[in-house]
């Protein structure tokens, strides 16, 4: 009997980012994923389509599983031999019961292994400004739990968390803020100490409120701060002001959904995230080779026939250049052909090949592809067009004249969105706006999403043609100027400032 095993995975704050490189190298070849409430949206788009994900999401007072039944699913799950990732939010051993599920895998002889996450006590904080530690304002550090059971205060010993003079971060201690501040008063702190309290640290949804320790809880109350947040006290949290960076990128704050293939990355996304924004990438299209592809394999045993090859996707690229290979071919058979290249996304694609295109268009539409090949190509050229098989007839209708082997490539085909509730998210208001970079992708995602009224999502759009798509599906769209990434950026940054 196969033997399973189970690893304890700590998702960090929030952001995918802060996700560590082993954390996700354990994710991707997960069988069965546990997770928690706490663990970022844009961490649980990264738990792989064939993964069974299984929200064990636990916050104060609301278990959608408890602990007894959890524990029985971990050893089932591992017992039947699968590779078992318990994903929790921040660090398992903090105020996580990692220890305790440890305890159970130990004593039922499960191998186990432990991968440390970023935690909330120290990542929120720098990341909205506040070292926890500094030579000149403190030289230690005390994370407390602030998690009560209902209607009790914590007990805590709050004469000793005075006398430290350093630090004080308390985790889950929303429900209990107003005791945290009075307990530390009435052991003798000084109530114009500085405080603050961080909502949703390292996301969009973060938010920070500084105030004397006396008057935390009324600022906390004004500002409608919720959870999760973390409470800071001490000295150090004077520099917020002065430390702060997050708040100053420019789509700081601004949460963006983004549909992309299966097992690609998305160039567009890193851009967005070095401007501030939280994108969350959702794998929801699948780019599969259309199988036994006699006029595909013909076509490449035959490139010496044609004078033109163009290209209307990065995808088409990457197929093509698969299917190459498959079929024993290399570039060298492409020599002599003039190549077009739909826009810059297409032709950075075809220069992982060591190729430059010949022509790329002024607008990255099929129809103007279409246009300026027709106006280059001499009477007679042969022209080979390799794409998705439900590709625009803008490029063959401005192409009639000329002899064009228009081949079905690739198709794309939805996946489900998994343990990301996108629904939810824009019936909450939690989206700020769709991006799309393709017709395909708009369709899948309406297709993942069949109880949204899409009249809520803001759609982001690069080109025409996806605008076309996300306006049948009733979205409040936008357009790029250019079809390209930095088109569909600067858009963004238009729908973020309000200027559009």
């Amino acid at each position: 009997m196969k033997k399973g095993k189970v690893w304890l995975v700590g998702a960090g704050p929030g952001d995918p980012g802060l996700l560590t490189i082993k954390g996700r190298q354990v994710l991707e070849k997960a069988d069965v994923v546990l997770y928690d409430s706490l663990v970022g949206a844009g961490i649980l788009a990264m738990i792989p389509q064939e993964a069974r994900a299984v929200n064990v999401g636990k916050r104060s007072g609301r278990h959608t599983m408890p602990q007894k039944e959890m524990n029985a699913r971990i050893l089932e799950e591992s017992r039947n031999g699968n590779r078992v990732v318990r994903l929790k939010g921040g660090d398992p051993f903090l105020f996580g019961r990692g220890g305790e599920e440890l305890e159970l895998l130990a004593e039922n002889d499960i191998p186990f292994e432990v991968v440390p996450g970023i935690t909330s006590a120290i990542a929120v904080p720098a990341c909205s400004g506040i070292p926890v530690t500094h030579r000149d304002y403190s030289s230690s550090l005390h994370i407390i739990t602030g998690h009560r059971k209902d209607g009790e205060a914590p007990d805590l010993d709050y004469h000793s968390l005075v006398k430290t003079n350093g630090t004080l971060v308390f985790l889950m201690g929303m429900a209990a803020l107003s005791d945290i501040c009075r307990g530390l008063l009435d052991a003798g702190m000084q109530p114009d100490t500085p405080a603050a309290v961080i909502q949703k640290g390292t996301t969009a949804g973060q938010k920070r409120v500084v105030a004397a320790i006396s008057a935390l809880p009324d600022a906390v109350k004004r500002a409608g701060i919720g959870t999760p947040a973390v409470l800071v006290v001490g000295k150090v949290c004077s520099l917020a002001d002065t430390f702060e960076w997050y708040e100053k990128l420019p789509l700081s704050g601004y949460r963006v959904l983004m549909t992309r293939p299966t097992g690609t990355g998305s160039g567009i996304a890193q851009k967005l995230r070095e401007m501030g924004a939280e994108v969350l990438e959702i794998p929801a299209i699948a780019t599969v080779p259309i199988e036994q592809n006699r006029k595909l394999e013909e076509a490449i045993r035959n490139l010496q026939g044609y004078q033109w090859i163009a290209f209307a996707s990065p995808a088409g690229v990457r197929i093509f250049f698969e299917e190459m290979q498959a079929y024993g071919a290399d570039i060298r058979r492409l020599s002599g052909l003039k190549i077009a290249a739909i826009g810059r996304g297409t032709a950075d694609e075809l220069k992982k090949h060591g190729l430059f295109a010949d022509l790329i268009p002024p607008v990255y539409d099929g129809g103007t592809l279409g246009a300026r090949i027709a106006a280059e190509a001499s009477p007679g050229d042969r022209i080979l067009l390799p794409r998705t098989e439900t590709g625009s007839q803008t490029i063959l209708e401005k192409l009639k004249g000329f002899a064009v082997d228009d081949v079905p490539t690739y198709r794309t085909c939805c996946r489900d969105t998994g343990a990301v509730d996108e629904t939810r998210m824009f019936e909450h208001g939690e989206i700020d706006c769709a991006a799309f970079t393709s017709a395909s992708g708009v369709r899948a995602f309406v297709k993942a999403n069949p109880d949204l009224d899409c009249h809520l999502v803001k759609a982001a759009c690069i080109g025409k043609q996806t605008q076309a798509a996300a306006d049948a599906a009733g979205m409040e769209t936008h357009c790029a100027r250019e079809a390209s990434a930095d088109g569909l950026l600067e858009l963004i940054v238009q729908m973020h400032e309000g200027s559009i």
